[in-house]
């Protein structure tokens, strides 16, 4: 208990703050955040299995969650079926030809040695693949996309519940880090940082401009969702008496019954919404628990010790007879398919698919300062780091607000000073990001929860 003491404090402080936040400005608001953390969190545990467990540099965090979202698109949305009628047939053509290539190309590999003529037989079948998926998928492309272009335009998906997608989303990721650890893992780690970040680059360019596949960036709005929608339960009898019930002090102190009336109506609304986030911050807690259970048993198994040794010396391990490579690209498809399960799970909270909102800054780079500040190699260091940065991500404005009015509490409102400050509000969070990784990296150079290996 004594040793976990310092993780139990640090919980408790990040829960306090959400809570403080419930109080003192909405629970709406509190919730919100909270279920962007654990998303987060499950985000950070995916890059701490590459980076902490491994030591791989994942710079394409975005690309896999963007596949994750595509995923929800894919799996959720109901097919539309005039699409699939002019369209279906070129685009299943073109998907055969693929697999058909993918097949030719492993047959080359292991059928001949390394040489020059294999890599023309690959390169070849590469372009001529291409040109063939081309003539065919063409015009039906342009047939799909002319399908109401302004309400659909793109095939749909399966018309499935919205949680099988975050079990796709973690094969399309897996799938991707098995073709880009194949090609990019023999890289020194700076190349295969800035490798990862343009593959990553290049999947975001096929979502935005493909609009047959997701409505590129006409965005896919409407998602099936897992929880009650909220004007459902604001009509609903059981919900309206639980509402009463929870609130029937304050309602019994308004007399005219005009006035409980209004007031009990103005509560059912707010507390269906916080109704329904509380359902989100239920299911991500059941994912987030499920992946920290078997990241830490994997983390303290045999396979765990041998990948921090791997981590350590990758030159000793090789010659312990450790095979580097392959386990190097289990971790990479492991850790993205974490990530890409992530991804289905934002997009299932927000109902809604938006391509052109993928961007390093937030899905690359926030999510590294995440793991480096919460701690590299403890999963339970990842996951505050999810929760403290995103959350400082959030109320910066807010905090940097309440300082700058407590400050120039003297000052006139029409202050050049005070106003230029108000202003700059929205840019409070990078300076005060910015701070915060100095001090953590100042005074805890490890994190906040730094690695601890344990014998077990």
């Amino acid at each position: 208990m004594r040793k976990n003491l310092n993780v139990i404090a640090a919980y408790s402080i990040m829960m306090g703050l959400i809570i403080l936040v419930g109080v003192f400005q909405s629970w709406n608001i509190a919730l919100s955040i909270f279920n962007l953390c654990l998303i987060s969190a499950v985000m950070t545990m995916g890059a701490n299995i590459q980076w902490g467990y491994a030591g791989l540099i994942n710079f394409g965090i975005m690309g896999y969650t963007a596949l994750g979202g595509l995923a929800a698109v894919l799996i959720s949305v109901d097919p539309v079926q005039d699409a699939w009628r002019v369209g279906g047939f070129e685009i299943f053509m073109s998907f055969l030809i693929i697999i058909a290539m993918i097949l030719s190309i492993r047959f080359v590999l292991k059928r001949y040695k390394k040489s020059k003529i294999r890599t023309y037989c690959i390169a070849a079948i590469i372009v001529v693949g291409i040109i063939i998926v081309r003539i065919i998928a063409e015009p039906g492309i342009e047939a799909i996309e002319a399908v109401e272009p302004a309400k659909t335009g793109f095939l749909g998906g399966l018309g499935l519940p919205i949680v099988f997608s975050w079990i796709v989303g973690a094969l399309f990721a897996g799938g991707l880090a098995f073709v880009v650890g194949k090609v990019a893992l023999g890289l020194r780690a700076d190349y295969l940082a800035i490798a990862t970040l343009l593959i990553s680059e290049i999947v975001i360019a096929i979502i935005k401009h493909e609009d047959w596949l997701t409505r590129g960036v006409k965005n896919v709005i409407g998602l099936k969702r897992p929880a009650p929608y909220e004007v459902d339960l604001q009509t609903t009898d059981w919900f309206i008496k639980l509402i009463e019930k929870f609130n029937s002090g304050k309602l019994a102190l308004i007399s005219d019954l005009a006035d409980r009336q209004a007031a009990l109506n103005q509560l059912v609304i707010e507390g269906s919404s916080i109704f329904v986030k509380l359902c989100y911050s239920g299911l991500f807690l059941v994912v987030v628990v499920i992946l920290l259970i078997l990241t830490q048993k994997a983390l303290y198994s045999p396979w765990g010790r041998m990948m921090r040794a791997i981590r350590d010396n990758e030159e000793a391990a090789n010659a312990m007879g450790k095979n580097v490579v392959k386990q190097h690209l289990l971790i990479f498809i492991l850790g993205s398919a974490i990530v890409g399960i992530a991804g289905a799970m934002l997009v299932t909270q927000d109902g809604l698919f938006t391509p052109g909102s993928y961007r390093p800054m937030r899905y690359t780079f926030l999510i590294w300062v995440m793991v480096i500040v919460g701690g590299s190699g403890n999963n339970f260091g990842a996951i505050l780091g999810g929760f403290a940065v995103w959350f400082l991500w959030i109320e910066a404005a807010p905090i940097a607000l309440f300082l700058i009015n407590f400050f120039t509490t003297g000052m006139a409102e029409t202050n050049v000073l005070k106003a230029h400050l108000i202003e700059s509000v929205p840019y409070f969070r990078f300076l005060m990001m910015g701070i915060g990784l100095l001090l953590i990296m100042r005074y805890r150079p490890k994190g906040i929860l730094p690695e601890k290996i344990e014998i077990k």
